[in-house]
């Protein structure tokens, strides 16, 4: 199963999923792809993809997932790759997401629909507690960052994921708008035993 997890604000409408769900189901692979639409608190997000993960792994076996997580994302990807011992592909992943998020405290909406939600205060809290420091096995992550992010410092997060696969980008942007040109790349390293 690959299962992708989108940043904040977004959903399964952004780009990213999009191309990736567009991939699988060209290649015959769409029940192997899963993008749930995340809720706005980390404790209610982590739990649900506790869940669907648990189910999978019921089934399978944890070296048969991969996660997919952009910005906010991939601050979760990897807290569950930790958890799960499975593999994780970050893009333009948050790295301190309590410290960068504080600011949007409040009500705001999402980007792909008019929707409002709430971004509440105890939800910086909740991310604290899914902070991982350090990752334990720089194989199982691939790190795909770009220089020209304009919300996140793309050196944050190479120095977040050292030995780890990492491909940088020069120049582009935070959602990575040439994200096609990558998805051979991602596919297959979550494709790799």
């Amino acid at each position: 199963m690959i299962l992708y997890l989108h940043g904040f604000r977004s959903s399964p409408a952004s780009l990213k999923a999009r191309l990736l769900t567009d991939y699988f189901a060209a290649h015959g692979r769409a029940a192997e792809f899963v993008c749930p639409q995340l809720p706005a608190s980390p404790a209610q997000a982590i739990n649900l993809l506790l869940r669907i993960i648990d189910q999978y792994v019921d089934q399978h076996s944890a070296q048969k997932l991969c996660l997919i997580g952009s910005s906010l994302g991939g601050f979760y990807a990897t807290y569950l790759a930790e958890k799960n011992n499975c593999k994780a592909v970050l893009i333009n992943p948050a790295v301190t997401p309590p410290r960068d998020l504080e600011k949007y405290v409040g009500v705001t909406t999402a980007y792909h629909s008019d929707e409002v939600f709430e971004f509440k205060s105890e939800y910086v809290e909740e991310l604290r507690q899914f902070a991982i420091s350090k990752i334990s096995h720089p194989e199982r992550y691939f790190l795909l960052a770009a220089t020209g992010d304009e919300v996140l410092d793309w050196r944050e997060m190479v120095a977040h994921y050292p030995s780890a696969k990492q491909h940088i980008i020069q120049g582009s942007d935070h959602g990575i708008s040439e994200f096609a040109d990558y998805l051979n790349l991602v596919v297959a390293f979550c494709d790799a035993a």
